[in-house]
């Protein structure tokens, strides 16, 4: 254990401040295919270059995996909050209503704060966010409207979300599948931009190269799970991700967070209730969420977290 002094108290650190459970390590191998088709990828890009700039074929071969070390590295993770998440710094007023709460809750869980970096994103809903290596993230609603002990239990889930691993094999799974739908995305708008009369020989082109990755994406997929399991891996992942959220809510109840994180469960679940009941209203034919669609959801419903919660309570 190691140990600091604060004013008028010792904080203990636990001997480890991060490990990898379950959730996400089954998180990055159900990414595998999307990283082998990336590979293709970039090997292809690699061929290419090496042909026709004469750039040497292992840089980018190289580059590419090494790539993912940038997911703990402190300048690039704030352009991915600044600019793929939305998120800014928080206004001395707000530094000093969240500096705090994140610092009691960093103590009681025995982690260092300190390694983690705290922004603010402008919205009028309730959410927080744990992304990359050491982004911890709230809105501005939950931050001006929870009480300090709901914020904290919130943290405190996003938290366990860092220190279970799950924040930076998510963001690894999206990296190393980078170049798969960049690709994909390309190809769409090549033959969605073409001239006329050359556009069936440039959907003939995309189709057969379309198919040619898939094929052996699906053929590498197929050699690491089998078949049936690779029917299923949408759903697997989502189950996973669902998982790895119920984790998390444990994560806080363990800590002591239990009865502030059910309170503000139960709130946002009684605000969607007053907005399907809003929209009954107004006339609107709520449509009932298909089964499949609640298979492939990453987050549990409300009710369903709140029962996990119970025994905590």
């Amino acid at each position: 254990m190691i140990y600091e002094h604060g004013p008028g108290r010792r904080v203990y650190y636990t001997a480890h401040q991060r490990r990898v459970d379950i959730t996400a390590l089954g998180q990055l191998a159900l990414a595998l295919p999307a990283f082998l088709t990336s590979a293709l990828v970039v090997l292809l890009v690699s061929t290419v270059l090496d042909g026709c700039l004469g750039l040497p074929f292992w840089i980018p071969v190289v580059l590419w995996p090494a790539s993912g070390a940038l997911v703990f590295h402190r300048p690039t993770e704030d352009l991915l909050a600044r600019y793929l998440l939305g998120l800014r710094r928080p206004m001395p007023r707000e530094a000093a209503r969240l500096e705090p709460v994140w610092r009691e809750v960093t103590a009681i869980a025995g982690i260092d704060g300190a390694q983690y970096q705290l922004w603010v994103e402008e919205s009028d809903d309730l959410n927080a966010y744990a992304a990359a290596g050491h982004i911890v993230g709230v809105t501005r609603f939950a931050l001006e409207q929870l009480p300090s002990g709901q914020l904290a239990a919130v943290l405190a889930h996003e938290l366990g979300h860092h220190t279970g691993g799950h924040a930076w094999s998510s963001l690894l799974s999206q990296w190393y599948g980078l170049p798969g739908r960049a690709l994909w995305r390309a190809l769409r708008a090549m033959a969605r931009s073409v001239v006329t009369p050359a556009r069936c020989a440039v959907y003939l082109a995309v189709g057969v190269l379309l198919l040619a990755i898939g094929g052996l994406a699906s053929t590498a997929a197929a050699v690491l799970y089998g078949l049936p399991l690779l029917l299923v891996l949408p759903y697997l992942s989502a189950a996973v991700g669902r998982r790895a959220e119920l984790r998390a809510d444990r994560h806080a109840a363990a800590l002591g967070f239990a009865p502030n994180l059910a309170e503000v469960m139960e709130a946002m679940h009684a605000n969607e209730v007053k907005a399907r009941q809003a929209l009954a209203v107004g006339g609107e034919r709520l449509e009932r969420e298909s089964t499949p669609a609640r298979l492939l959801s990453t987050h549990p419903d409300l009710p369903t977290r709140l029962h996990h919660l119970r025994r905590y309570l």
